[in-house]
């Protein structure tokens, strides 16, 4: 937008002593009604990645060591449900929720007073930016250190042109010197207080962002930009809801591993761990790797425990061994899967059926079952797909079918769970060295699979995170060591198939 300056010569006072603040505020700006998106409720109320928007947004600052408080400034009618929502997080930050203007401006007046008339440091951020950083956050804090007002942009990758009333180019501003506004935008107290001061007395006011409130009213005042990101979007339109998920995705991608085996051992001792599919390939690894951190892993499978992951009677029972030798389930893994390949048309009933209840029942039946041991411990479900989930494959329509339909149930039960704070998430391993791929595709080049241990260590790394509702891809690094892929006889590579 365009900012015009007034002609006001009393610029707020040069005030040559060092800032003091008392604290630093975070005010989420969640006044959004959703028209745009075509839903009922508030657009920070959709779910993305197994969570409300303005629960990822909240979370960011609530880890923020630079935030001391949180205040929401909540949608009309909707003020219950965002406490709700702050209540059975944990938000530990956020003092206040409370119920929004009718503009932007009216719901900063609202946020202000709330704040009371005490030096701090104040962030305001849109709830719909769900993928703030804390790199943007802390910048935005240490800023206000040494300028009054700051702002978060990024520069704008496409022209700009300038039109008139008849939608004609009017001027082609120079793009290098352009910038995207994004949130958050943060002042010292004393200056967004002054502004919104100095506009009441104007009948012409109008802004849609506070920055712009500090330029028209306090002209001397220098407002510094700092370096947002492309990832900080706002979910405004219905294609940002899908890009934001995506983006979730490929941040849970990066999901950090802990930094030595004493840090693992600490997270995973005295843990129960259920994997289904654990005699073979990405299970059996799983299951020695969480073991020598110190959880208590029992597997199951078709060849070695004669457990069938789509009959309930068998996965209860292999539930039930693992609760009572140890008192609790923490972790549920399902990693067993089959993969024939050939035309549908040329299949048998049987191959059919054994695919679908094993690729899909079997999963369905483990959620299931598995749930109200999870909901003692607020545990995770860690399911499998793979990167067909994406678009069918030729000759194995039916296995692709089935690891779309995982990611989907994912997603679902994610939802479905979280308020029992269970967690759901799916790991999407490129082609990787295992016997269930060697039996259908024989010999590969080494240097182009993925080891099973690399996504056994991913896998670990996402039941010892707080995700839930993603499917985290895991690809092989470009620098890592050609991977063998092991021998394995045609009978046992046949038992892997089947978990």
């Amino acid at each position: 937008m365009t900012h015009q300056h007034t002609t006001a010569t009393d610029a707020a006072p040069a005030n040559p002593a060092p800032w003091r603040p008392s604290r630093t505020v975070a005010v989420i700006l969640a006044g959004g009604t959703g028209t745009r998106l075509g839903l009922g409720i508030p657009k920070q109320l959709l779910k993305i990645a197994g969570k409300p928007i303005i629960e990822h947004t909240l979370a960011v600052f609530e880890s923020a060591p630079e935030i001391d408080e949180i205040i929401v400034l909540m949608a009309a009618g909707h003020v219950t449900e965002a406490r709700r929502i702050v209540e059975k997080a944990g938000f530990r930050k956020v003092t206040t929720v409370i119920e929004g203007g009718d503009t932007r401006n009216a719901t900063t007046r609202i946020a202000l007073d709330a704040i009371g008339d005490e030096d701090c440091n104040i962030l305001f951020h849109d709830a719909v930016r769900p993928l703030v950083s804390h790199r943007i956050v802390r910048e935005c804090v240490n800023a206000l250190w040494t300028y009054s007002a700051v702002d978060v942009a990024i520069p704008s990758a496409d022209t700009i042109i300038q039109v008139d009333g008849d939608d004609c180019i009017t001027d082609i501003p120079v793009r290098s010197s352009l910038r995207r506004g994004q949130t958050p935008q943060a002042f010292r107290s004393g200056t967004i207080r002054e502004a919104y001061r100095r506009a009441e007395g104007d009948p012409n006011f109008a802004a849609t962002d506070d920055c712009g409130v500090v330029l028209r009213y306090l002209p001397g005042t220098p407002i510094k930009v700092i370096d947002g990101s492309d990832e900080n979007i706002k979910v405004t339109h219905p294609v940002d809801v899908h890009l934001a998920d995506k983006l979730f995705q490929l941040a849970a991608a990066r999901v950090p591993r802990l930094a030595d085996e004493r840090s693992y051992r600490e997270e995973l001792t005295g843990r129960t761990m259920v994997v289904f599919g654990g005699s073979y390939g990405i299970g059996h690894d799983l299951t020695e790797l969480a073991r020598r951190h110190g959880a208590q892993v029992f597997p199951f499978s078709r060849s070695t425990t004669g457990t069938h992951v789509e009959r309930p009677a068998d996965v209860e029972a292999a539930l039930r061994t693992a609760f009572e030798a140890t008192g609790r389930i923490d972790h549920v893994v399902v990693t067993a899967g089959i993969l024939e390949k050939g035309n549908l048309a040329e299949m048998d009933e049987e191959t059919i059926d054994r695919v679908l209840q094993v690729n899909f029942v079997g999963p369905v039946t483990a959620a299931r079952l598995a749930l109200p041991y999870l909901q003692q411990t607020k545990g995770q479900l860690l399911l499998y797909t793979s990167s067909s989930y994406t678009r069918g494959r030729a000759r194995y329509a039916l296995y692709s079918a089935t690891k779309a339909a995982l990611v989907n149930l994912t997603q679902a039960l994610a939802d479905e769970w979280a308020e029992f704070g269970v967690r759901v998430n799916c790991v999407n391993p490129e082609r990787t060295a295992t016997p269930m791929r060697t039996r259908a595709f024989g010999a590969e080049p080494e240097h182009t699979l993925l080891s099973a241990e690399a996504v056994a260590q991913a896998s670990l790394d996402v039941l010892i995170s707080e995700l839930t509702g993603q499917v985290i891809d895991v690809r092989r690094d470009p620098g890592e060591a050609p991977q063998v892929v092991p021998a394995q006889t045609a009978r046992s590579a046949a038992a892997m198939s089947a978990g």
